[in-house]
């Protein structure tokens, strides 16, 4: 089951309050930026502004957009159907996303994949993963 390429259904607006507005800042401009533990240098998944690890400060940064599909499963009762996916970023999180351009019988897991960014509904870029 091949992907189609459209544009990809948002409900409603993303949420860019001041703890997430670096990460859509950053897709806005073609990035994948995420918060890092000041303390522990462990890069975070979700957005958030106050550090899992350590209960303290975050420094975002921009991370490479590499990684490799940790699971993942096929919607194929969809229209269109669709592959989700936590992919595991080469910094380390693990990110919940959609697998794009590609069959999805070829999906597999320990799969190189790369970002890529999809302009979704209401206009806000996205992030999604592609074969490496």
């Amino acid at each position: 089951m091949a992907y189609v390429q459209r544009k990809i259904p948002f409900v409603g607006t993303p949420d860019t309050n001041p703890e997430t507005k670096p990460f859509f800042d950053g897709a806005a401009a073609g990035k994948l930026v995420i918060p890092q533990c000041v303390q522990t240098k462990k890069y975070i998944w979700y957005p958030r502004g106050i550090s899992p690890f350590t209960l303290g400060p975050v420094e975002w940064k921009e991370v490479s957009g590499e990684g490799t599909v940790y699971t993942f499963s096929v919607m194929e009762r969809a229209n269109p159907p669709y592959c989700i996916a936590y992919v595991q970023l080469a910094e380390g999180p693990r990110m919940m996303t959609n697998i794009v351009d590609i069959d999805f019988k070829d999906v597999k897991i320990g799969m190189k994949v790369k970002l890529k960014f999809i302009e979704a509904e209401g206009g806000q870029a996205m992030p999604f993963f592609a074969p490496a």
